[in-house]
């Protein structure tokens, strides 16, 4: 029952945000002025012959002051609580690599920033992830 609870809880506030983020004219963004075009950003290339799944608004805001990173956009499947975020954050948090971390528990991605010269070793992402109890389905690499 929690998760049929839960699920329901995340297809709405999903929905909830895409339908947010697609409804507003010329007219919403002027009065708004904090919505603006995303048209050019870095999450809307496609990466390994996916598109980057993420929330444009949330890798905007976690891109500011780190522009020149490259970054990995992990999905994780089983993060349903924020125990399983905070885990995920302080074990990437030790890696002196990584410059930077934001974990979205209701989308299930992880965003870690990694300066352009260092190496992003996918596998070990994928370890740390498993060492918190959960799994990675993609590992994504924009910026490079």
């Amino acid at each position: 029952m929690k998760k049929i609870l839960l699920l329901s809880l995340f297809l709405s506030s999903t929905a909830l945000q895409a339908a947010h983020h697609g409804t507003h004219d010329m007219a919403d963004m002027d009065s708004m002025g904090d919505m603006h075009s995303h048209e050019g950003h870095i999450h809307e290339q496609m990466v390994d012959g996916k598109e980057l799944a993420v929330d444009p608004q949330r890798f905007d805001q976690f891109m500011i002051g780190i522009e020149s990173n490259a970054v990995a956009v992990v999905s994780v499947q089983g993060m349903v609580c924020d125990f399983c975020a905070r885990g995920i954050e302080k074990t990437f948090g030790k890696d002196k690599r990584v410059s930077k971390i934001d974990v979205d528990l209701a989308s299930g991605k992880v965003l870690l920033a990694f300066p352009v010269a260092a190496d992003i070793d996918k596998a070990d992402i994928e370890k740390k992830i498993l060492n918190n109890g959960l799994n990675t389905s993609t590992i994504q690499i924009v910026g490079r």
